[in-house]
């Protein structure tokens, strides 16, 4: 087989394009070479030519073009921005950028400017060719930017007013609603990040125009006109009764409507109820506690007044309020709910109270003391106890069983007592000042004498044969409401002081029934006192009486009636008063 052989021209060939490969190779290493020297130079400068509000930082790092341009604004954003309100009186006011949230970030207003490390040929291209005037980036404090617009918008703008509508004891009050002026966030926003550019820029007409637009209100007329329509009108036409199954509470408009309020929800007036404030109300016509509480009668502006009874009710205060909400706003004769409770009536009703036809003064009785301070305190405390006291038909007054045991923690001190015939000093001492003084008014009035005891020798500051003395445990001062009616006990005392002697009255209150006279006899049987003598620290010296017997005689005649029906003899022994010496 023959080959043919090999020609000088292919090896021609072959040679040159060898020497193209290598020159290319060579150009291309020339051209890396320059982009890669390129590339090192450009770094992370900032292109050339480039500024920033018109601030030069072309060709600089990073950090320097920072510096450069916090330096080259802080004097232009020195000065406060000017701002001022369309509609609003044409006053223009000053605003800290600072304060308001407003700021430059310069890092990453260089950032933006191309200030970065890059190997792009864009990057590179805009290195070498660029030359840009870029706006700072603004940085903005969200928060504080939105309370510096509130303040504006609080000082130049109108709030709206909502509609309102208030129950009172008159009748229902309305307030007219109205539109309101204020700032539009967004916009306003946008206009003060636009100003302060301006002031980064150096413009002289660095100010903010904002302008105010209408607000309406929450509330407004068509809200307070059916509130009025649904609610309050209806509230206010009728009382409303509360059944707690044997009681029932009656309230008036007059007295719960200051505990009704309609508050804005969700653009309306919805109604609520001052819930304390009802319960309270409903409390004062029960007892509030679960138990009940007796009528009675007690003294008002001077005169007999029956105080109504209270059953005792026991309920959930939260029925109460959902039971009224409910039935406060239905119709006339419909306005009437049960609420679940138990219910204790009062053992004395109102009906036994006025049956009692307590209604005048019968009998009224003054005494006089000595100024001490242990008959101001004792005296006081016992009238304390016994004023208002009341005794049905029938009923016997105890002055032990009202007053108590006379001890500090009742409210007693030490005083003078008589004890075996001489002075000593007990808790108590002037107590029966009190007793004396309520004998009389009851020997007045008629009242049946149970038990009294006279003091065993006679003091002169107390009506002869006609008094009376008491001591817990011993001696006692009853007397018994034999007449058809009720009495009322109504006692008071002046303390005496330096210049005065102390003052005691009981005033009997009910229905006239017996007109009382007495007479008094002649003393008669006197004893002659003797005189101790005594020794210890519970000695008081004191000159001594003698002893007597004497009668009184009490009259009784039915009231408006001339003929005597019966009478009645009162014999009292006064021991005589031994004097006393102390050693």
């Amino acid at each position: 087989m023959s080959r043919d052989p090999k020609r000088p021209s292919d090896d021609r060939e072959s040679s040159g394009a060898k020497a193209v490969v290598l020159i290319l190779g060579v150009l291309v290493l020339l051209a890396a070479g320059g982009y890669a020297a390129a590339g090192a130079f450009a770094g992370d400068k900032v292109p050339r030519g480039t500024t920033i509000a018109g601030v030069d930082v072309g060709g600089q790092s990073p950090a320097r073009a920072e510096r450069t341009l916090r330096n080259g604004l802080e004097e232009r954003l020195a000065e406060p921005l000017q701002v001022s309100v369309t509609g609003a009186g044409g006053d223009t006011t000053e605003l800290d950028p600072a304060e308001a949230g407003l700021s430059v970030d310069h890092a990453a207003s260089v950032a933006e400017a191309g200030g970065r490390r890059s190997w792009e040929p864009r990057r590179l291209w805009d290195y070498y060719t660029g030359g840009q005037d870029l706006a700072p980036v603004v940085d903005v404090d969200e928060s504080a930017l939105e309370d510096a617009l509130a303040q504006i918008s609080e000082e130049v703008g109108e709030p709206a007013v909502d509609g309102a509508v208030k129950l009172t004891s008159t009748g229902v009050k309305t307030t007219k609603a109205k539109p309101g002026r204020e700032l539009d966030l967004d916009a306003s926003r946008e206009a003060l990040v636009a100003a302060y550019l301006q002031m980064a820029e150096g413009e002289p007409d660095g100010s903010a125009d904002l302008a105010l637009s209408e607000v309406a209100p929450d509330i407004d007329e068509r809200d307070v006109e059916r509130a009025v329509a649904e609610f309050a009108n209806p509230a206010l036409s009728a009382p409303v009764s509360l059944d707690f199954g044997d009681a029932t509470v009656v309230l008036d408009p007059q007295q719960y409507a200051p505990m009704l309020r309609l508050e804005p929800v969700d653009g309306r007036l919805e109604p609520v109820v001052k819930g304390k404030q009802l319960i309270a109300l409903v409390d004062a016509a029960t007892s509030g506690d679960g138990a009940p509480v007796d009528a009675t009668v007690a003294l008002v502006d001077g005169k007999p007044q029956v105080v109504p009874g209270k059953p005792g009710v026991a309920y959930e205060p939260d029925d109460v309020t959902d039971a009224f909400l409910d039935v406060v706003v239905r119709k006339e004769g419909k306005r009437q709910i049960e609420v679940e409770a138990k219910v204790a009536r009062p053992e004395v009703t109102t009906a036994d109270a006025k049956a009692w036809k307590i209604r005048e003064k019968v009998s009224t009785f003054t005494t006089y003391y000595p100024n001490a301070a242990y008959r101001n305190t004792n005296i006081g405390r016992a009238a304390e106890l016994i004023d208002g006291t009341v005794l049905a038909p029938g009923e016997t007054f105890s002055m032990n069983d009202t007053v108590g045991e006379r001890t500090r923690e009742n409210g007693f001190t030490e005083g003078f007592i008589i004890s075996d015939g001489i002075l000593k000093e007990d808790l108590g001492g002037g107590v029966s000042q009190m007793a004396t003084t309520l004998f009389n008014a009851a020997f007045f009035a008629g009242l049946e004498d149970v038990e009294h005891k006279p003091h065993s020798f006679y003091i002169d500051r107390y009506p002869v044969g006609r008094e009376a003395t008491v001591a817990w445990g011993a001696i006692d001062l009853r007397f018994k409401n034999d007449t058809p009616y009720g009495i009322l006990i109504d006692t008071s005392v002046t303390p005496g002081d330096a210049t005065g002697t102390g003052v005691v009255t009981a005033t009997m209150y009910s229905t006239k029934y017996w007109d009382i006279t007495s007479k008094t006899g002649e003393r008669y049987a006197y004893t002659e006192h003797k005189t101790r003598t005594l020794e210890g620290d519970d000695c008081y010296a004191y000159t001594g009486s003698s002893g007597f017997s004497i009668n009184v005689w009490r009259y009784f005649r039915k009231a408006g009636e001339s003929a005597l029906d019966h009478d009645e003899k009162f014999t009292t022994v006064y021991t005589p008063s031994d004097g006393v010496e102390c050693k």
